[in-house]
Parts: structure tokens; C-alpha cells; sequence
């Protein structure tokens, strides 16, 4: 069995869409549950849950994703861990392509799958939606060059899950810091293709900056601590602001945009994100970042 654990905060709406795509899969219903960790949430999702029988709701009342996704692995009763996001929908054969990848790769093998930006109207992207088509999650870069997965789509069995350990708080990236502890407990990641979820872009610059934020205080909290780390992080943030050269070309001759004008509007957006990434960095400089957890 699978079991598919999915952490919420304050997005109902989104929530009933995911349960949706989860009713639509291909695999067998007695081969997977879905268990829903609520995670402080204003109005917990009581009765989107209740409108999917086969699916369960616990809760984490310790904020973050990572403790929600740890307290549903708990609960769990399948031999494999399978990780969406509440605002994520997947593909139909998404819990098919898990079952299958896993009768055939090793022990200690953790899959990553791709992540596809959704856009609100088909076939046409707004800036935001053709910048994090190209840039959002770049997953099978992550799986095969740096050793993780994004937690919007990761499946582990639970084995493996027990060996390498907890998710860890807010105040890291979760992904990237369960990663290395999955490498040093010995296990390795595999990227699967047919394994597809779907994940909205962000509304606004502003909601953008708001993610860059948090993340780049999470690489903050991992970097202090290390010898001449000051340095390296203002290296860093000079060579992110020197970027969008580099990313032009990318955006150019990706093929998750398509037309001049989708990847001319996706480089306007690089060049802000990468101007507010240096001076968010900057700013870390002077002080200890701390990651606030939104329950409103």
C-alpha cells in the first residue's frame, strides 16, 4: 500500500482539488490511502475531508510542512511514503508510475517526479506563470545533480523513511536538509518522468518575494556556522545579482515556455527576482533569519 500525506494550512479550495485528482488515479483504490495532516489552520478542512470517505485528517499543531508531513508518516499504514502538496494536483498515473518505479528500483532508492507549473487559463501563461515554468521547481535537476527532491512530489519507502529520519522544522529547507541526510544514511535519489504533479504559480511578485524569503532565510540558517561564511554568502549574492545573463539563456531555449513573448516576459521576472534575492541576502548579513510560519 501507499499511503499519500498531504499537509494543509488555510487552502481548502485548493485541498478539494487535490483530493480530486487523488480519486481520478489509475492505481486501485485498495492500493493507496490519503491521509490529510491540517497544520493550524483558521478553519481546519473538516468538511472537504468529509467529502472524500476513504481519506483521513490528523493534525500538527507544530507549524511547518515538515512536522505535518512527519506526523502523517506516523499515522501512516503503507509500506511506501508518498509526499504531495495540498495546493498540487496529480496526474493520473501518478500513483501508478510510484508503484511501479518501486518494483523495480533498490532498496534505500528515494523517488523525485516532475513538477508542472498549472496555468489558470490553458495554453496561456502570464509572467509569473512562463518565469516559474522554467525556474520553480527544476526537479529532476535537483534528483540528479544535487541529491534531493522537492517535498511537493517524493515517495520513500517507509524503511528507508525510519533509517534517514524527520523532516526537519521551519527554519530549514526541508527538502534540501532531508536530502543530505538521506545521502549520508545511505540512500539514493531516482528520477522518475511519468511520476507528474501540478503546482499553481505564485499570483504576484509580491507572493514571489515572500517565497525567496523564506527560502534564502532557510539557506541562511544552513550556511552560518561554517568558517568564512560571510564571505562566501556575499560572493554569492554579487554572483546571483550578475545571474539573469545566464538565465536569459535558459529561459530562451527551455522547452516548458513556448513563443517570444512568453519567454521575454519570464526574463522581465528573472531580473526582478534576482535584484530582490541579493538585497534580501544582504540583508541576512547583519542578523540571524527567522522563518515565520503564516496561520492567518
Amino acid at each position: 500500500m501507499i499511503s499519500v500525506i498531504i499537509p494543509h494550512l488555510n487552502q481548502a479550495e485548493a485541498l478539494e482539488a487535490c483530493l480530486r485528482s487523488l480519486d481520478a488515479q489509475t492505481l486501485s483504490r485498495d492500493l493507496f490511502e490519503v491521509i490529510v495532516v491540517d497544520n493550524g489552520s483558521a478553519m481546519p478542512p473538516v468538511e472537504v475531508v468529509a467529502g472524500h470517505p476513504d481519506v483521513r485528517l490528523t493534525y500538527q499543531s507544530h507549524p511547518g510542512p515538515g512536522p505535518a508531513r512527519n506526523a502523517g508518516a506516523a499515522h501512516a499504514r503503507g509500506d511506501i511514503l508518498a509526499f504531495m502538496d495540498a495546493d498540487c494536483r496529480a496526474h493520473p498515473d501518478w500513483l501508478t508510475a510510484i508503484h511501479e518505479a518501486f518494483q523495480q528500483v533498490r532498496p534505500a532508492t528515494i523517488l523525485g517526479g516532475e513538477v508542472r507549473i498549472r496555468p489558470e487559463v490553458e495554453g496561456r501563461f502570464t509572467a509569473i506563470e512562463a518565469y516559474e515554468s522554467v525556474f520553480g521547481f527544476r526537479n529532476r535537476l535537483y534528483v540528479t545533480k544535487h541529491g534531493y527532491s522537492v517535498t511537493a512530489n517524493l515517495a520513500v519507502r517507509r524503511a528507508d523513511f525510519a533509517k534517514v529520519g524527520p523532516f526537519p522544522g521551519i527554519q530549514f529547507a526541508e527538502d534540501m536538509q532531508w536530502g543530505e541526510m538521506a545521502i549520508r544514511a545511505g540512500c539514493e535519489f531516482r528520477y522518475i518522468p511519468g511520476m507528474v504533479v501540478f503546482h499553481p504559480a505564485r499570483r504576484s511578485l509580491r507572493e514571489l518575494y515572500a517565497k525567496w524569503d523564506r527560502q534564502i532565510t532557510h539557506y541562511r540558517n544552513m550556511a552560518q556556522g561554517a568558517r568564512g561564511w560571510r564571505l562566501r554568502w556575499f560572493a554569492l549574492a554579487l554572483l546571483v545579482l550578475a545571474s539573469p545573463a545566464a538565465g536569459a539563456i535558459t529561459v530562451m531555449t527551455s522547452r516548458r515556455v513556448h513563443g517570444i513573448g512568453a519567454r521575454l516576459k519570464a526574463i522581465a521576472v528573472l531580473c526582478a527576482i534576482r535584484s530582490h534575492r541579493t538585497a534580501k541576502m544582504l540583508a541576512l548579513l547583519r542578523g540571524e533569519g527567522a522563518v515565520v510560519w503564516n496561520r492567518n
